[in-house]
């Protein structure tokens, strides 16, 4: 790679935030969030493909990959928290103006960057992730009610959520071509999700989840009034995630660019190609269009 991947930590107010950095430093940024159960890693394939046009930078929230995982009782694992660690981590590295990447988690504290901080986001590339209540699928029904009654039901949500067979169907889902799918990488994260204290911190952070529903309304006003270019990548194959969900992005932004793709919820296990080539199609389209305003605008 003419631009290899850089692997670095950064302190926040005592806090270790590990990153992935790749690209030049005055390319067009890319802001990668990822989602549960994984970390940056997730973000490799497009690493790979993309750091000789863009500057793509990818962290590890608090409690994921190789960033700091201090106790609930230290950390309040809410969204709200991790997108003040993300907007502070982009300050840190004086990163301006991005186009965020959002897959999964990466939804919730993308979304609460973009409303917070509009004047940095120049675009949203959204990866199965979720802005519509209609868009959780099935499985929602008993994470639902563990929203509704915490004490009943947290037992069986933990056994759920941190099972290794459920790590290994958040990746393979409904796709009949299961011999697409590298095993490491739910065995990688399974790993991960038994370090000590994992089980606290997830259940915490996906309690919190029914926060990012109740948000859901704010979102879709503010994609609405804003009208962001917005690319939707959907890999078919979810367990989780309806498909209908990247028809809902499309009511609320109408110019919204869509695609579904042969992949499931981590679409870049198997489709990473196609996903980068997207990406950057879209992104010089972006560009070459805020080009042009600016050019009209200034006509006299």
């Amino acid at each position: 790679m003419k631009h290899p991947v850089r692997y670095r930590t950064i302190d926040l107010d005592g806090l270790s935030i590990f990153y992935r950095d790749a690209g030049p430093a005055d390319a067009p940024a890319i802001l990668l969030l990822h989602g549960l159960p994984s970390s940056s890693r997730m973000f490799e394939p497009l690493l790979q493909r993309l750091s000789d046009r863009y500057r793509l930078i990818a962290p590890d929230y608090p409690g994921f990959g190789h960033s700091d995982a201090p106790k609930p009782k230290d950390f309040s694992y809410t969204f709200d928290r991790l997108a003040d660690v993300v907007a502070r981590f982009t300050q840190k590295l004086v990163l301006s103006r991005y186009s965020l990447y959002m897959q999964d988690y990466g939804g919730p504290v993308g979304f609460r960057l973009a409303l917070a901080h509009p004047d940095r986001v120049e675009s949203l590339i959204i990866q199965n992730a979720v802005a519509h209540n209609e868009g959780l699928g099935k499985p929602w029904a008993a994470r639902r009610a563990f929203w509704a009654d915490r004490a009943t039901h947290e037992a069986a949500l933990r056994i759920n959520l941190l099972s290794f067979e459920t790590t290994r169907t958040r990746h393979l889902g409904s796709d009949p071509r299961i011999d697409r799918y590298d095993p490491d990488l739910w065995t990688d994260e399974f790993a991960f999700l038994n370090r000590e204290g994992q089980a606290d911190i997830q259940t915490e952070l996906f309690f919190d989840y029914r926060n990012n529903v109740a948000s859901y309304p704010a979102w879709q006003a503010w994609m609405r009034e804003n009208q962001p270019p917005m690319l939707v990548l959907w890999g078919k194959y979810d367990p989780s995630f309806d498909l209908s969900e990247p028809d809902a992005y499309k009511r609320d932004v109408p110019e919204a660019e869509v695609h579904i793709l042969d992949g499931g919820h981590f679409a870049l296990d198997t489709s990473a190609d196609e996903i980068a080539d997207l990406t950057d199609a879209f992104l010089k389209k972006n560009r070459s269009s805020r080009t042009l305003k600016s050019a009209l605008r200034h006509l006299p």
